[in-house]
């Protein structure tokens, strides 16, 4: 049964390191139905759970506590639900986490969680990764596996009074769909309905990328007022046409220019841009440029979904170290070559995997003085990855010692050892993946489950 005339729905975040302001302003201004964070990469669960096993910080997003104390206000002032990834590894956690920022605000929202995308203990270690085949244990220690559980696990927490809703690895066009289902009563049968509502998500979830960011260059691709980028709405209806614009007097730009190239971004099939929901086929879209920062999109089709839901493998892949050291004056350029063949020979056999180049050019003098015979400066840079943090900080110590080993004139030198985590693909049955849904009161305790 249908249940609204037109949904508004916008983003507010496009990944982990989003800003936070035009969230705020989105729900301040834009007259939302809900606003969605989408907060997750295909490394951020992985990170997230290496975190929580090594005590070193939270399973949910870092910057979660942030945005939710800058949007509690204005999400109560102006009844905007709130759908977001950030969960990652934790979503109940981060559930809880909330529920305790609204009772110290005294804003009385509810929260809840969805959970069930953690398919760890479900994947088999010896099955091939999709990348290249190998067994997913032959890559090293797994440290976690997320499903991308499309908007079928939402529904539930939508029809529960919860006005903040956290999940995990939630596909990021799911956490739209999911809100266009509950509010236009879509069947998951009608394949079309929820292709289109798939596009709507597509064009939103990475956030300012659409209303200008990803797009802006010089020349043609410019785009006014780039510091002030307004982050993207839709304006939604019941057959899945919708509107694409965002809030007024912000920069950014939204044309059909802005709005194809986000249609197109990371899709492999065209006619097939397979999500949990549904197949969709993206050469059936009408975009039509309506002027004044308003697109109108249209006509998707929509075939079954897929049979497996695809599982990110987060895998232990070693540690990385890096470090970068300058050369300025003449034959800047041959000495930090030559410092690269120090580098490389002195760690030979030492670290297996290694590379250095030759990044940037006059950024110590702060303009170009070059002597026509080369950049006047440049900045070696040598990386790579070991089995240990050991053989990692051989990068860093051997860059360093070029300071009085030579060549001549290197400066600057910094350097870091981080684990690396590696992320490999899998799929697992549909049918083998359970989710529910958890309800925290502003108390932060659990009062109920779906």
């Amino acid at each position: 049964m249908m249940t609204a005339t037109r949904m508004r729905i916008g983003c507010g975040a496009g990944f982990a390191g989003d800003r936070v302001t035009p969230a705020v302003d989105l729900i301040e201004r834009g007259g939302l139905d809900v606003v969605v964070l989408e907060c997750l990469g295909e490394r951020t669960v992985a990170l997230a759970q290496a975190r929580r096993l090594t005590g070193t910080g939270p399973g949910y997003d870092p910057l979660l506590a942030r945005r939710m104390k800058a949007l509690l206000g204005p999400l109560h002032r102006h009844g905007t639900r709130l759908v977001t990834n950030a969960g990652s590894a934790d979503p109940l956690g981060a559930a809880r986490m909330v529920a305790g920022l609204t009772r110290a605000a005294g804003v009385p929202l509810r929260v809840a969680a969805v959970l069930g995308d953690d398919v760890t203990d479900l994947i088999d270690p010896a099955s091939p990764a999709w990348e290249d085949g190998r067994p997913l244990e032959a890559h090293g220690e797994i440290v976690s596996a997320g499903a991308y559980i499309g908007a079928d696990a939402l529904l539930p927490a939508l029809e529960t009074d919860a006005q903040v809703i956290l999940t995990g690895r939630m596909a990021d066009p799911s956490l739209f769909l999911g809100p266009l289902m509950h509010a236009f009563g879509w069947a998951d049968t009608d394949l079309d309905l929820l292709a289109r509502g798939t596009v709507v998500g597509h064009l939103l979830e990475c956030a300012g990328q659409v209303s200008g960011g990803y797009f802006a260059g010089p020349g043609p691709t410019s785009v006014p007022r780039l510091a002030d980028l307004g982050y993207p709405l839709a304006e939604v209806d019941p057959d899945g046409g919708a509107v694409l614009t965002k809030t007024p007097g912000t920069g950014g730009r939204v044309d059909r220019h802005t709005v194809v190239e986000q249609l197109t971004y990371e899709v492999i099939d065209p006619r097939a841009y397979l999500t949990p929901d549904v197949a969709a086929d993206l050469t059936t879209v009408g975009v039509h440029d309506l002027g004044g920062d308003r697109v109108r999109v249209s006509g998707a089709r929509g075939r079954p979904r897929p049979a497996e839901l695809k599982v990110s493998v987060g895998y232990r892949a070693g540690f990385r170290g890096e470090a970068e050291i300058g050369y300025a004056g003449r034959d800047a350029r041959a000495r930090a070559r030559l410092a690269a063949e120090v580098v490389r020979e002195r760690l030979s056999g030492v670290v297996p995997r290694l590379r250095a180049d030759l990044i940037g050019v006059d950024a110590l003098y702060g303009g170009p003085v070059s002597d026509g015979e080369g950049p006047y400066e440049c900045r070696l840079r040598v990386a790579g990855i070991g089995p240990d943090r050991e053989t990692a900080e051989a990068v860093a110590e051997e860059v360093g010692a070029l300071y009085t080993c030579g060549p001549a004139g290197g400066g600057g030198v910094r350097s870091s050892v981080t684990e690396v985590i590696g992320v490999v693909s899998t799929g697992v049955p549909r049918e083998a993946v359970t989710t529910r849904v958890e309800v925290v009161g502003d108390e932060g305790r659990d009062v109920g489950t779906r």
